[in-house]
């Protein structure tokens, strides 16, 4: 278990654990992550008439509920008091580009909630189109971005 030792959610006998973040101090933190769900442009064009609804608005609702209930979802998350969540879709040719921006004033970041807003994201639009396409494909699911925190800034390098 010598890599479990160094991976902050495992103690010294390897067992998963919560980390302990009351000594850290309160600060602003943001995250930013995105995901790709690809479509075939023929189902994109019939987006406007999807008889279950617009689906975009649909999946942009659910990342932002999502963001809020990641403590429920990973184990070893804390719940956090969340200062704002955005989830945006572009329509592409391919398919559907979705960000999600995270904010929160806490003790720890809000990486995992970002990238479960793009998640979720993703999931519902699979969901709304299924119906259409079963060949619907998410990809790409990555933190872009997150500031605060001992670690500082990360910046996902541009491919």
């Amino acid at each position: 278990m010598a890599r479990a030792n160094k991976l902050s959610h495992y103690d010294a006998a390897g067992r998963a654990r919560m980390v302990d973040v009351s000594g850290k101090p309160a600060t602003k933190r943001e995250a930013e992550a995105s995901a790709f769900v690809r479509v075939r442009p023929a189902v994109l064009k019939a987006l406007p008439k999807n008889p279950k609804g617009d689906p975009l608005e649909v999946a942009r609702i659910a990342g932002i509920m999502a963001a809020k209930r990641t403590a429920d979802l990973i184990p070893m998350c804390h719940a956090l008091p969340l200062s704002h969540v955005d989830v945006e879709m572009s329509l592409c040719e391919n398919g559907v580009a979705i960000t999600s921006k995270v904010v929160t004033t806490a003790e720890t970041g809000v990486e995992m909630e970002a990238l479960v807003a793009a998640s979720i994201s993703a999931l519902t639009i699979y969901d709304m189109l299924k119906g259409v396409d079963k060949g619907i494909e998410i990809r790409d699911i990555v933190l872009e971005r997150k500031t605060g925190g001992k670690s500082g800034e990360y910046r996902r390098a541009k491919k």
